[in-house]
């Protein structure tokens, strides 16, 4: 196979990592205990409890936009970075200061395997691409990560509320609807140990300790 058949290695790169995905999550699940912790089941009647499965709802959505709008700047910005760096290869005064540059903009440890030469060939191959756009644009995999987002945070609301809509009784529904945090929280912990490479069950456990505390600090200080 020659170079000019040879096709391109594609990046695998999802639109959302499961770190991210993993975050969104938890976000919107300690969101919604927030406010099924704060209600008193021993008072609670269904109006009550109405009124803190809207509020839990319109919550999450508000923020499931907020965080939306705020991947789509994380998106920019990264764009913009990547075009500041390459006009700077491009601008700088020598090849050496035009490696370090592109040294400078890789992961560490992929630039500490790289031979001078390597870093040589990457410069000239960028010397060659065409001028950058002069403003960054947002893609359709930018556009699905927001709705991704949006989504993970939004739906994270329901596992835990729909015990109060399917259940009569608040105090059981209460009990239901924590076993069902607790369980999702461990989940979490569990893929979030795996993403970083530690025990997932140790993990599992660490998150349910620490959404619990957030959660609490959550409530005490009036969010």
């Amino acid at each position: 196979m020659t170079a000019s058949t040879r096709e391109p290695i594609r990046s695998t790169k999802r639109v959302l990592t499961p770190e991210e995905r993993i975050s969104e999550v938890l976000f919107g699940l300690i969101m919604v205990i927030t406010f099924t912790g704060s209600l008193s089941v021993a008072e609670a009647g269904r109006d009550d409890i109405r009124t803190m499965l809207i509020g839990a709802l319109g919550c999450n959505l508000a923020w499931g936009i907020i965080d939306a709008v705020l991947y789509l700047m994380g998106c920019l910005a990264e764009k913009g970075r990547a075009v500041k760096v390459f006009r700077a290869v491009r601008g700088a005064a020598d090849p050496q200061a035009a490696m370090r540059i592109i040294a400078g903009a890789l992961p560490t440890v992929v630039a500490s395997i790289l031979e001078p030469q390597e870093l040589k060939a990457i410069h000239e191959r960028l010397v060659k691409l065409p001028e950058p756009p002069h403003f960054v644009r947002l893609a359709k995999e930018d556009w699905l990560g927001a709705l991704g987002v949006f989504l993970l945070v939004v739906l994270s609301t329901f596992p835990v509320t729909i015990p109060f809509i399917l259940m009569h009784e608040a105090s059981r529904a209460m009990r239901v609807s924590n076993l069902i945090a607790i369980a999702m929280l461990a989940a979490l912990g569990y893929a979030f140990g795996r993403c970083v490479g530690r025990s997932p069950w140790v993990h599992a456990v660490v998150m349910v300790v620490l959404g619990g505390a957030l959660v609490a600090l959550t409530i005490a200080l009036g969010g």
